[in-house]
């Protein structure tokens, strides 16, 4: 297997090289150069618990690992769950909700993460090295990712992030880890701004060289390959071809459900479900990409305006064809909107549908969950409960609702839609009388760059 990227500049990567790299030389992002069939051997992979499934699936993207080490990578990532399936696929009600939370930081960003961290661990020792791992997140990447990478010797990792934008538990998670290889970085701006950044630095391959810079956000391919499993894994448990609800906001984890499809797994339709911040569901019902204001709402993990995975989509939706990608792209940049053109049909022939959800809709969906299901969801697991409500049902078949954090992580979006309920969970608070370290920047590249310098080992 080998990787190009989206804009056409690079081609015929390995998979390490693939993992080193995160944004390609070009800006592009990286993709397989063809997209395994398994269509064939769906009988055999219903049989596979969520491990087997991994290191049946993962193995077909990987080809300079021996797969005895692919194999014991995926294993000791996994082991870190406390679901004895990693995942969880729970009926509630008329929907299956897909718990992807059961990891050490709460976050589905753990089920990616985990194995990331170890695949970096594994690609230094082999080649020798430091790298900085430089990434932006808006509440669960950046605590995953140092739960992948903490304690590293060969590693140091800079996570920018919304100051005072992310729940307070979150900046725990990230802020009280004691390790010296861990900087956390709060940005005076929005996520867009700092995904902005580190793009931004990625960008310039002199300056990224320099200051051995790798990504874990979800534009290193490495993150979306290991999601590719769990959708495979909750279709293959459904009677008849499934629809996943998946609430949205850089776009990295429904790409993995899209990549699933293509890959031949029994996946009937994306439902795309975004809060206010509808960039992504404007787009799919009218085939233009236009840059709105950020807005703050109670899923802030969603609260972003340029999904930067989107590229991924584009790529497929032209054919392959990178220089109308890349004057996409650049419209898109120089104006703040780009279109696909006048043959947009719609998102469904596809596979994907969308709807956008407020706050009033996510709070009264969190409280009906609670009241009559007696099941508990996080505001953004919320939103995609609200966006299942909202859509036509007939022809979407199974519908699986992906949950992507522990309510515990948001206890006071939960007791706005239910007074008096906090979910707790003993992790968590466990971290309430720790200490912090993190340094407060302004979203200027120059600022970022000289903290890196001072403080990567």
């Amino acid at each position: 297997m080998r990787y190009q990227s989206t804009r056409g500049g690079v081609r015929g990567e390995r998979f390490l090289d693939s993992l080193l790299m995160g944004l390609a030389a070009d800006g592009g992002l990286l993709i397989p150069e063809q997209v395994p069939d398994v269509s064939d051997d769906l009988a055999e992979l219903s049989e596979l618990d969520f491990v087997s499934l991994a290191q049946r699936i993962i193995p077909l993207f990987v080809d300079d690992i021996p797969v005895d080490d692919l194999n014991r990578l995926i294993s000791e990532s996994y082991a870190t769950f406390d679901h004895p399936d990693v995942v969880d696929l729970k009926r509630v009600g008329d929907v299956d909700v897909l718990e992807l939370f059961h990891g050490p930081t709460l976050a589905f960003k753990d089920v990616a993460l985990q194995l990331v961290g170890r695949l970096f661990e594994y690609a230094l020792a082999k080649r020798g090295g430091h790298i900085n791992i430089l990434g932006a997140t808006s509440g669960d990447t950046g605590s995953a990712a140092i739960a992948g990478v903490r304690g590293q010797s060969n590693i140091d990792i800079f996570i920018l992030y919304p100051n005072n934008r992310v729940s307070h538990l979150q900046e725990l998670q990230m802020t009280t880890i004691p390790d010296d290889n861990v900087h956390c970085i709060a940005i005076e701006g929005s996520f867009d701004d700092c995904q902005g950044l580190m793009k931004g630095i990625f960008g310039d391959l002199e300056q990224k060289q320099a200051l051995h810079l790798g990504a874990v956000n979800s534009v290193n391919w490495a993150r979306v390959l290991a999601q590719i499993v769990y959708y495979g894994y909750a279709s293959l448990r459904q009677s008849e071809p499934v629809t996943f609800c998946v609430p949205t906001g850089n776009f990295g984890n429904v790409f993995a459900g899209y990549l699933a499809r293509k890959m031949g797994f029994p996946i009937k339709q994306l439902l795309v479900a975004t809060n206010e911040n509808d960039i992504l569901a404007r787009f799919f019902a009218t085939g233009e990409y236009s840059r709105g204001d950020v807005h703050f709402t109670l899923s802030p993990a969603m609260d972003i305006q340029v999904a930067s995975n989107f590229e991924r989509f584009l790529y497929y939706y032209f054919e392959g064809d990178s220089q109308r990608l890349c004057d996409f792209m650049e419209d898109f940049h120089e104006t703040g909107k780009a279109s696909v053109g006048d043959d947009w049909q719609g998102g469904l022939p596809h596979g994907f549908i969308a709807t956008a959800v407020n706050t009033d809709e996510t709070l009264a969906a969190v409280a009906r969950y609670q009241k009559e299901y007696d099941y508990i969801a996080d505001p953004h697991t919320a939103v995609g409960l609200a966006a299942i409500d909202k859509v036509d049902k007939s022809d979407l078949g199974p519908l699986v609702c992906v949950a992507t954090a522990h309510p515990a992580k948001f206890p006071e979006a939960v007791a706005k839609a239910i007074p008096g309920l906090a979910p707790k969970h003993e992790r968590l608070e466990a971290l309430r009388d720790l200490g912090e370290r993190k340094t407060v920047l302004p979203a200027d590249p120059e600022a970022i760059i000289e903290h890196i310098r001072a403080n990567g080992r």
